[in-house]
C-alpha cells in the first residue's frame, strides 16, 4: 500500500541499499564530457544510468523495494522504466509483478513489458489514472504496491547513483537530477548531502508537467496539468502525502524547467557530440545546463537517466536534424 508516513532515510539506508543491490546491478559510467563543460564554463561529469541494465536507474529502487520486502506479488504504476526495473527485479527474486501503464505509455516501453514477465495492464490517457488504478488494484488483491517514487527503498535504491559519483570524483559539487515524482532526486539529495553538506542538487523537469516544481513555490503539492512530453517518464501529478516532497524541501535547491523544444535539442545534442542516445526525460538535465537555467558550480555530474526511445520518436529527432 502507498506509504502513510515519511520513514526515516538517511545516508544509513542508501549505504545499506547499494550493498543490497550490488550484484544485481552495474557500476555505470562517469565521464567528463569537454564539450558541455566548455559550453557551461565549468566541469560537467556526466553519470550514464542510461547504460544500466532494463535502460534506466529505475532498477536500483526497484530491486532495493523488492529486497525489503517478503511478499511473493507486487503492483506498480509505471509510465514504462520503472515497470520494467520492477519485472526484472520480481524475475530475478523469482516474484510475480503486475505492471499499470497508461494507454499512451511509449510503445517502446510497452513492448519491452510484453516481454518482460509482468502482468501488463493499461488504463486510461494519463499516469495519474494509471496510479489510481495500481493502487486500487494492489487494494483488491492484497498485495503491496511499489510506488516509482513514494517509497523508501525506492528513494534509497536511488541514492546510490550519488554515492558512486562521489567515489569517483569526489569534488563533485552539484547535481542535476531530471524530476518526475521526486523519488530520484530525494535519494540523490539524501546520499550527497550526507556526504557532503554543501552539495548543492538541483532538479529538472518538462514545461509540460511542473509538478514538483510547483510544489516547491508554492510550499505544498499542487495538482497541475499535464500535457504531452517527450519527457514521458517524469510526467504525472504526484500522489498526496508522498514522503518526496519533505525530502525535496531538505534537500533540493531548485526544481527547473525547460520546453520540449529545449529537450529534443539536448536529445539530438547528445547524439551530435557524445554519441549517446537518451530519451526525453534523462535529456532534461542536458537541456537546462545548455540553455544556462541554472546557476550551478562545478564540478557538476549530471544524471543521465534512461535510453529506451521510441523508434517513431527517434525518426522525428533524427528528420528534424536534417
Amino acid at each position: 500500500m502507498p506509504s502513510a508516513t515519511a520513514p526515516s532515510i538517511g545516508l544509513a539506508e542508501v549505504r545499506a541499499a547499494a550493498q543490497r543491490i550490488s550484484r544485481h546491478i552495474v557500476r555505470t559510467p562517469f565521464e567528463r564530457s569537454a564539450v558541455l563543460s566548455e559550453v557551461v564554463g565549468t566541469e560537467v561529469w556526466l553519470k550514464y544510468e542510461c547504460f544500466q541494465l532494463t535502460g534506466s536507474f529505475k532498477l536500483r529502487g526497484a530491486l532495493n523495494a523488492l529486497l525489503l520486502l517478503d511478499a511473493r506479488d507486487v503492483v506498480t504504476a509505471s509510465a514504462g522504466n520503472h515497470g520494467l526495473s520492477v519485472a526484472r527485479a520480481a524475475h530475478l527474486l523469482g516474484r510475480t509483478a503486475t505492471v499499470v501503464v497508461p494507454e499512451t505509455a511509449s510503445p517502446a516501453k510497452v513492448e519491452a513489458l510484453r516481454q518482460s514477465g509482468a502482468e501488463l495492464i493499461q488504463v486510461g490517457p494519463t499516469y495519474d489514472e494509471a496510479e489510481l488504478a495500481a493502487i486500487q488494484l494492489s487494494r483488491d488483491r492484497g498485495v503491496p504496491y511499489v510506488s516509482a517514487y513514494n517509497d523508501a527503498g525506492v528513494v534509497a535504491g536511488g541514492g546510490t547513483i550519488a554515492l558512486e559519483v562521489l567515489e569517483d570524483v569526489p569534488e563533485v559539487r552539484t547535481f542535476v537530477v531530471p524530476a518526475g515524482g521526486g523519488g530520484l532526486i530525494s535519494g540523490v539529495g539524501v546520499a550527497a548531502h550526507g556526504v557532503n553538506p554543501e552539495a548543492h542538487v538541483y532538479g529538472v523537469q518538462s514545461e509540460a508537467s511542473p509538478a514538483l516544481h510547483a510544489a516547491l513555490v508554492h510550499g505544498g503539492l499542487v495538482r497541475v496539468d499535464v500535457h504531452d512530453s517527450l519527457a514521458d517518464g517524469l510526467s504525472g501529478n504526484v500522489e498526496a502525502g508522498s514522503i518526496t516532497f519533505g525530502l525535496m524541501q531538505t534537500h533540493v535547491k531548485e526544481v527547473g524547467l525547460v520546453s520540449e523544444t529545449a529537450i529534443a535539442n539536448a536529445m539530438r545534442w547528445m547524439l551530435r557530440n557524445e554519441h549517446v542516445l537518451v530519451e526525453g526525460s534523462a535529456a532534461v538535465g542536458i537541456a537546462a545546463l545548455l540553455e544556462h537555467k541554472l546557476d550551478v558550480s562545478g564540478p557538476v555530474a549530471v544524471i543521465l537517466t534512461g535510453r529506451n526511445v521510441a523508434a517513431t520518436v527517434l525518426s522525428k529527432l533524427l528528420l528534424a536534424e536534417l
